[in-house]
């Protein structure tokens, strides 16, 4: 599994090959050919027959058998735990170190670029690798939150200072929203689903670099996506593509548990989820600074 977000693309739980097992059910007792990416050669019984992380003990009084080195809800959480909360102590500490004045802007500014790019570097690092890498994942979290502490705090002195809370409640229901909505099966994550997402994350993003690009040649706003009102409208397709993404984080999560996955992917989970939150709240942050430049 890799991490499911705007920027990065991930093998998911239940694909082999890239899609070939979306919609795959695993089935007690029948053929699981290609639906198991964890059981170890052709199964064609119980596809946790030859899966060393299948159920080891059977279930008691109708509930889920337990695992033996498997991955769980438990570990999902914990692991997202510790990564969103390295974001926030350490834009907690670059808020307080790191002052956004007149005086101190620009140094404040460029530690925050810096550290944006070392944490872009360490994501596509761990992207890459077929294993989670626990100090890769965490360091990631460290200097994203120095870029977030640093932005969060520029936003709230020129801007409002009650913007970085409302994006942080706005994200926090996008969050709890989408869950809701996959959890009663709203949202069905499928095929489709995954494509027309992938595609439009890609176009909104090359839309996103060529808008960086006119800006940083003839200065400006670029295309002018980032302000006014193609900037409310495009944050508001950027919060909508975050949140399918958290749809997505939530089909491999389920799928992860479901197959038996290893628990160190609970790591892997954790990295798409924190990355994808991070994406939803710098939206919501631009929407909502937008809306209250313009009051």
């Amino acid at each position: 599994m890799r991490s499911s977000n705007p920027v990065f693309s991930r093998r998911g739980f239940s694909r082999d090959n890239g899609m070939a097992g979306f919609n795959a059910q695993p089935q007690a007792g029948g053929a699981a050919v290609g639906t198991n990416p964890y059981a170890q050669g052709t199964v064609t019984g119980n596809p946790y027959a030859t899966n060393p992380y299948a159920p080891t003990t059977a279930p008691v009084d109708g509930g889920q058998p337990t695992r033996s080195g498997a991955m769980t809800i438990d570990d999902v959480v914990s692991r997202t735990a510790m990564t969103l909360g390295t974001v926030v102590v350490t834009a907690a500490l670059a808020w307080m170190l790191l002052p956004v004045d007149e005086n101190n802007l620009g140094k404040s500014y460029g530690i925050a670029i810096g550290a944006a790019l070392v944490a872009f570097v360490l994501a596509m690092v761990q992207s890459f690798k077929a294993k989670p890498v626990p100090a890769l994942i965490l360091a990631y979290a460290a200097f994203e939150g120095v870029f977030l502490g640093v932005i969060s705090n520029a936003v709230s002195t020129y801007i409002s200072p009650g913007v970085v809370a409302q994006a942080v409640l706005g994200t926090m229901a996008v969050f709890a929203g989408v869950l809701v909505a996959y959890k009663m099966r709203w949202i069905r994550v499928n095929r489709r689903f995954y494509g027309f997402v992938i595609g439009a994350a890609i176009g909104f993003m090359l839309l996103m670099a060529v808008n960086l690009l006119v800006a940083l040649i003839g200065g400006g706003d670029g295309l002018g996506l980032r302000s006014g009102g193609l900037g409310i409208l495009f944050g508001v397709i950027g919060i909508i593509l975050g949140a399918c993404f958290l749809a997505l984080d939530f089909k491999q999560v389920e799928d992860g548990i479901t197959y038996g996955a290893p628990r160190r992917e609970a790591w892997f989970a954790a990295f798409g989820l924190t990355m994808t939150l991070v994406w939803i709240y710098l939206e919501m942050l631009r929407v909502l600074s937008i809306l209250q430049g313009d009051d």
